[in-house]
């Protein structure tokens, strides 16, 4: 049996809503092989699971249900806030496959800066209303597997209304994503509030030059076994 601690990522400030993701501790030795990861990963159904190879070193892997990912947004931010809590400390780098991350925490919750190179290849929709985002049942264009919907909810405060469809990676809508996210603020040049899928919240900015961060509060559900 696996114990997989299930938090979710990009609530408000209440603790509601968010981004489910499982995460597995001491993966070498829990799960070792990474085919069992990718079955894990498929049988959980979220959007990604994290694997924690070494907490000490913050250095971790991420799966979809179809597939190992270099990066992904809302897994590295709830693996830094794990692993500040089995560390004792927040770390200043999160280490994945794709690059390494800077990670802190403020008033907002946990960010995480990375490289928009190591970020999935997203499209962005944008729409007129944030009520056209809210009415949508699926992604605009079918072809469009990696989608990010989005409108000004109110341009002059930088709050937005998204929506994320994905079936490239095995995810019919995306509650909140984070990578692209990233691209967005990096695409308006601005920091943005994404009022994301069913109520969650993230917070994003571009910068540096060819970086952008994503954050946002965190909080845990009981854990699952498989």
């Amino acid at each position: 049996m696996v114990t997989v601690r299930v938090v979710r990522v990009f609530t408000d400030r209440a603790g509601r809503h968010g981004n489910p993701l499982g995460i597995i501790e001491n993966a070498p030795v829990t799960v070792p092989d990474r085919d069992r990861r990718q079955a894990i990963a498929a049988a959980l159904g979220y959007s990604e699971t994290v694997f924690i190879d070494d907490p000490d070193k913050a250095l971790i892997t991420i799966y979809t249900p179809l597939r190992e990912l270099p990066f992904a947004g809302h897994p590295a931010v709830g693996a830094a806030w794990m692993i500040a809590r089995l560390t004792g400390a927040h770390p200043e780098v999160l280490r994945m496959p794709g690059g390494d991350a800077a990670t802190w925490t403020d008033q907002d919750g946990v960010w995480v800066r990375a490289p928009l190179a190591i970020t999935p290849p997203w499209w962005h929709e944008r729409l007129t209303s944030a009520e056209q985002v809210d009415a949508l049942t699926g992604p605009i264009n079918p072809a469009q597997e990696m989608t990010q919907v989005w409108a000004w909810q109110d341009e002059i405060t930088g709050t937005v209304r998204a929506r994320t469809f994905a079936g490239r990676l095995g995810i019919v809508e995306d509650e909140a994503t984070g990578s692209a996210s990233m691209r967005l603020a990096a695409a308006l040049g601005r920091r943005i509030i994404i009022h994301h899928g069913h109520g969650s919240i993230v917070h994003a900015e571009p910068g540096p030059p060819g970086h952008a961060a994503i954050g946002g509060h965190v909080t845990e559900d009981d854990p699952r076994m498989l």
